[in-house]
């Protein structure tokens, strides 16, 4: 009796810009393993036009019933956002940062990958074994949301903003466990803090003592804690003593965007922004932003995208496929399938290709 598939429902948002490529490039590679799966699995591919082109039509970024009908998929696979005719706040907030707070998106996933045939303009990286990974508090801190605009009754320049940081001791306890359990499974079980609690004396000092209470229940890992000054000076002085960076909402977005420029390009860059007790579909994204001035072209990366696609089928319990399309990322690079981002010639198309080639063409999974 034939075993049916396991089929995984993606609701795809390719959004703005090269976020059409770069999802579509990644559809691609996993269709691709999926017909070689044997009929182990399969994907169904959903796709939504919410994005800047949908709010010139409708006066929103998402349906107004986007999030229920999301509720309903696997995976959330989501392109890029951002375009000249919507504030990026208005644009940011009213999709990506909709979906992921309202998701409980809590965890948010960056690998910092140093790829073969990328030159990193991190002199290290020539001869040192580089592998990190930077875990975002994503659902509170510095994004939360908090705060307001007052006072412009008083007459130009009076105007005052107020931007609330918000820390609470579960919102840091369960993005540090995530951090630890990560650094167990990892070949240097390392866990770096990052704060500014010497200036910011209430959120982040709050951060440091739950942090020093849960790595009490981790004798196993190695635990600092670092300025984030003084970490920004260590991603470039002394990279190869960290394994995973743990940090709040901004910190670590400004810090994995380092790490990615470290390894070549933002285009490389992959995230997942995850909801582990799975009460929600989580949402896998490439970092690099809706690039308007590559956009239509051909000529955009999509490593970043088929790399957070790889991060979707960790997510999905398919670690051997995941491993072998990083794999074939690497057998692509090394070969020289290169955009012009990060020193080569190749197209969206080629660069594509080329990993589904490594990918047909691997005797055995990495």
């Amino acid at each position: 009796m034939a075993i049916e598939p396991t089929t995984y429902k993606i609701a795809s948002i390719p959004a703005d810009g090269v976020g059409r490529e770069v999802v579509e490039a990644g559809q691609r590679v996993l269709d691709v393993l999926a017909a070689q799966s044997g009929g182990k699995f399969a994907f169904q591919w959903d796709e939504f036009p919410w994005g800047c082109g949908y709010y010139a039509e409708t006066g929103k970024m998402m349906a107004d019933d986007g999030l229920d009908t999301l509720k309903g998929y696997d995976a959330i696979y989501f392109g890029a956002v951002g375009w000249e005719n919507v504030p990026d706040h208005i644009s940011l907030w009213g999709l990506r940062l909709n979906i992921t707070q309202n998701f409980d998106q809590w965890a948010n996933v960056r690998p910092v990958k140093f790829l073969p045939g990328v030159q990193s303009p991190l002199r290290k990286a020539d001869d040192t074994e580089l592998d990190w990974v930077v875990v975002r508090e994503n659902s509170e801190g510095e994004y939360a949301g908090l705060g307001g605009r007052n006072l412009s009754g008083r007459g130009p320049g009076n105007e005052v903003a107020l931007q609330t940081a918000l820390f609470t001791e579960k919102g840091c306890e369960r993005i540090m466990r995530f951090a630890f359990d990560l650094a167990r499974t990892r070949t240097v079980k390392k866990v770096s803090s990052v704060t500014k609690s010497n200036a910011q004396q209430y959120g982040m000092v709050l951060w440091d003592d739950v942090f020093k209470r849960v790595a009490l229940d981790y004798p196993d890992v190695t635990t600092e804690s670092v300025l984030v000054d003084a970490m920004s000076a260590k991603f470039i002085l002394h990279p190869e003593d960290l394994s995973v960076v743990v940090a709040s909402n901004l910190n670590a977005d400004i810090l994995s965007d380092l790490g990615s420029a470290l390894a070549g390009s933002l285009g490389v860059a992959a995230s997942a922004n995850l909801n582990p007790e799975r009460r929600f579909p989580s949402m896998f994204e490439p970092v690099h932003g809706s690039a308007p001035d590559i956009a239509g072209k051909g000529i955009s990366n999509p490593i970043g995208a088929i790399a957070s696609a790889a991060l979707m089928l960790d997510h999905f319990g398919l670690h051997e496929e995941a491993r072998r399309v990083e794999a074939a990322i690497e057998t692509a690079t090394g070969g020289g399938a290169l955009t012009r981002d990060i020193g080569g010639t190749s197209d969206t198309h080629e660069v594509t290709e080329a990993i589904v080639h490594a990918l047909q063409n691997a005797l055995t999974p990495a």
